[in-house]
This record gives C-alpha cells, sequence and structure tokens, in this order.
C-alpha cells in the first residue's frame, strides 16, 4: 500500500492539548508501555476527527497496526469527558446578545435497527445534533446525538435546550421546526389555511429572520469542516462522544485565533 504525508488545518496547540491530556491519564492510571507515545497517539485522533481517515489508512500512514490505531478512541473518550454540560454553557450563552438554535442530520453507514435512524426529511440514515450558535454564527455548544427520526422540536425538548434558553432568558431564533417552543424562542410565522397568504410586515419579519438564522447554519457547517461528521462509520452510540470531543478541540482553536487576533490588535 502506497502511502504520503499529509497536512491538518490544525494548530500545534491543539496537538499539545490532547497530548497533555492522554499524558495524564496514562499517570493517573500508572500505564505501562504504549507503542504510540502521548503525542503520536494525540496526532492519529486529530488525523481521524478532522481528515476523517479510516482505521486501515491510519494504520498505513502512522506504520502501525489496525489494532494500535483503536488507540485514538481513547483520545476521543477524553476529550468527549472535558465537554461541557447546556447547564455550564448555559453561564456562557446567557450574555448573548441572542442565541441562534438548529439542527443538523449527521449520515451513519447502515446499523441493524434501520428504523429510529432513517430521517424522512433528508431521506438518509443519521443522528440528530443539535447546535447553539451565536450572533456571528459560532459554535457555542452541541447536543448529544438522538436518532435521526427525531424532530428538531422533540430533540431540543429531549435535551433540555428550550427550558434552559427560557430559564436563562436568551432570545433565541429559530426556524419553523421548531414552531410551539415557546418561551424565549423565536419562530418565522407560519401560514394558515384561512390565511394563505402572509402580510407585507410578515414578510418583513421573515427576511430579518432568515437573515438572523443564516449565522446558525455557518455554525453547521463549521462544525462540519471536521470531516469525520461527513460520515460517520461506527455504531450511533459512538456519535455522541465524537461530536463532544470536536465541540472541546474546536474551543480550543477558537480560543487560539481570539487571543492571536487581541495581540495583533
Amino acid at each position: 500500500m502506497l502511502s504520503y504525508p499529509a497536512t491538518i488545518p490544525l494548530s500545534n496547540r491543539t496537538l499539545n492539548h490532547l497530548a497533555e491530556r492522554i499524558r495524564s491519564h496514562r499517570q493517573q492510571r500508572n500505564s505501562r508501555w504504549r507503542r504510540l507515545p502521548p503525542g503520536r497517539q494525540a496526532l492519529l485522533a486529530l488525523t481521524h476527527v478532522r481528515n476523517g481517515d479510516t482505521y486501515t489508512r491510519l494504520a498505513a500512514g502512522f506504520q502501525i497496526g489496525i489494532a494500535t490505531a483503536w488507540a485514538l478512541q481513547e483520545a476521543i473518550a477524553l476529550l468527549s469527558a472535558a465537554a461541557d454540560d447546556l447547564h455550564t454553557t448555559m453561564q456562557r450563552i446567557r450574555y448573548l446578545a441572542y442565541a441562534i438554535l438548529d439542527g443538523t442530520l449527521i449520515p451513519i453507514d447502515r446499523v441493524a435497527d434501520q428504523r429510529p435512524c432513517y430521517s424522512g426529511k433528508q431521506e438518509r440514515h443519521g443522528v440528530n445534533v443539535q447546535v447553539v450558535a451565536d450572533a456571528v454564527g459560532r459554535v457555542v455548544w452541541a447536543s448529544a446525538a438522538l436518532p435521526g427520526s427525531t424532530r428538531g422540536l422533540t430533540a431540543a425538548r429531549t435535551r433540555g435546550i428550550i427550558d434552559a434558553l427560557t430559564s436563562a432568558d436568551v432570545m433565541t431564533f429559530a426556524d419553523k421546526g421548531y414552531q410551539g417552543a415557546r418561551g424565549s424562542v423565536r419562530t418565522p410565522f407560519k401560514r394558515r389555511r384561512c390565511r394563505p397568504r402572509l402580510s407585507r410586515r410578515q414578510k418583513a419579519i421573515h427576511q430579518i429572520h432568515a437573515k438572523i438564522r443564516a449565522c446558525g447554519e455557518r455554525a453547521i457547517v463549521t462544525l462540519k469542516t471536521w470531516k469525520i461528521l461527513t460520515k460517520l462509520r461506527c455504531c450511533p452510540r459512538r456519535a455522541t462522544a465524537i461530536v463532544q470531543a470536536i465541540l472541546v478541540l474546536h474551543h480550543v482553536e477558537a480560543d487560539r485565533r481570539r487571543k492571536r487576533l487581541i495581540k495583533t490588535t
């Protein structure tokens, strides 16, 4: 099998952050000799989640066995354990001018019980993840995964997002799929049978609402720059750990850019 060197669009800070977590975990467990040192194991995990390479490709590129490539699961578990829950994240969200709530479907391979994971809207199998973004389209928080057949409003209620945003008194913009959420969630007007046309004022509000929600779409696109989310080739139950791990890495990269911007200004 041929191999070639490749690059990952991530900083050394992200690599060092993950390597330090792996090193601390090994010291706590008094782990014995490993085939991969912490830095190499961190690079293996980052390559997997950022470029979406399979275990076979990773094993060939890192010149290791496929069984050794499974060590990246340990790194993903360490990152997902460090992700903030919704209650902790609300301490930051409550200071936003407003938030944007949207959902996305992460495609998956076929599973044994396909019906719960099949999305009739997208016409494919996947898992539903709810994303909360700020006013400029930055990812603030992502929920645990639910089967793809779950509607957006049901997923938001199941994960307690609606109640948390309402309790924090944060005005939140969402699309028509969240009609009936109430609380602090604002959705576009919906046509009625007796009133097939919207008024001029309602159309103007729709345009403003759509511009605001476009930032939420930007946040989802940013989240899916991690190529592993283009199609998960694993058990759907692992999707939550992968999403939470990516969320931690995303915030590490965002903090680096923010500090660099502060230094330049």
